[in-house]
């Protein structure tokens, strides 16, 4: 049995776990109950009746009361007193993206045997650096929740990747109603290029098991305030000779997609579905041949994002696994959207 403790108890790290249209567990608080092998012995927030609630949820869920406190600091203070059990062996780290930076290292600093850290590392890559010298230096490996590494779905997509042929093109889209960039909130990160940006880049970089680097950045639209809305970042990989990323800011409508093209088939994915298709004698004209569906790809209706990663978490605390989401992905991520950022900043 391993300890965790939560550091955020708002959104993703509790409250999305009411949301009966996703797929469940869709916070870090039921994902840790859900997993037999850990027990959640405390958790911090800012927000006192956020805390009572969670510190009620869980106490009734597990029938262990956990320990709340005010502020991460008071929490580790606690720890380290001699009072309890000592450090948990799991800090999760559920914050704005502005309070990355610090939450992590004071985690880091508290020595658990592992730090789970919320999407996206840092504010940016200078900040990621810190992150990375403290695991290092302290032997606290940390793992970063890109869910989609964790997803049956995108799994089956990297798997199916060896039947479509040699790779033609990887378009990636994001579409919702969040600014792309704007400067002004480069300091809160309430912006759409690194919030969401970060899994698009994220998920192709798994599946292609190669870093984006270099891109050529074309169809930037500005609204009237000069706040980014729309761009495409294109790509030419080793393997892929064609990769493109497209934002929009400006739709009412969130959407997240791939179109993984090969010489043999091809993959479409995305938030809610994963059709995969195969070259066969075309039923339409004679002596050609047509993509058709490949109908033997089962998929279960859940994916397990959430739970997965929390499994890989154990898995790695009990030595059978490598972490599938480490931090030196996640940095390289953040290291290609800072590209796309520079050429959006001129």
């Amino acid at each position: 049995m391993y300890t965790a403790a939560l550091v955020g108890t708002g959104r993703i790290g509790f409250s999305l776990g009411f949301d009966k249209k996703r797929e469940q567990p869709a916070s870090h608080t039921m994902a840790l109950l859900a997993n037999h092998k850990i027990k959640i012995v405390a958790g911090a927030d800012c927000d006192e009746k956020k805390l009572s609630d969670w510190q009620c949820y869980v106490k009734k869920k597990s029938g262990f009361n956990p320990l709340v406190f005010t502020s991460s600091g008071q929490m580790y203070k606690e720890f380290s007193s001699g009072s309890g059990d000592g450090v948990p062996d799991i800090i999760t780290i559920a914050v704005n993206e502005d309070s990355h930076l610090q939450e992590c290292l004071s985690a880091i600093e508290a020595r658990p045997r592992l730090v789970i850290l919320e999407k996206p590392v840092a504010l940016n890559s200078s900040q990621a650096a810190l992150i990375a010298e403290a695991s290092k230096k302290a032997n606290v490996p940390v793992m970063v929740n890109h869910e989609r590494r964790f997803a049956a779905d995108y799994n089956a997509a990297k798997s199916y990747m060896k039947k479509i042929g040699a790779l033609q093109s990887i378009r990636g889209e994001l579409y919702s109603g969040l600014r792309i960039y704007a400067p002004e909130f480069e300091e809160s990160g309430e912006y759409s290029l690194l919030h969401d940006g970060t899994h698009l880049v994220d998920i192709i970089r798994f599946l292609l098991g190669e870093d984006l680097c270099n891109p050529l950045v074309t169809g930037i639209f500005r609204d009237e305030k000069g706040a980014v809305r729309n761009f495409s970042a294109h790509y030419s990989t080793e393997s892929c000779p064609d990769v493109s990323i497209y934002m929009s800011g400006r739709s009412r409508f969130f959407s997240f997609g791939l179109d993984i093209l090969g010489t043999e088939g091809r993959i479409c994915l995305g938030n809610g579905y994963a059709k995969f298709y195969q070259r066969k004698e075309s039923k339409l004209y004679t002596g050609f041949y047509s993509l058709s569906r490949d109908r033997s790809v089962r998929l279960s209706r859940k994916t397990g994002y959430f739970s997965n990663m929390m499994q890989n978490a154990v898995d790695f605390l009990d030595g059978l696994s490598e972490l599938k989401s480490p931090l030196t992905e996640a940095i390289s991520d953040l290291r290609a959207l800072e590209e796309i950022k520079d050429f959006l900043k001129n």
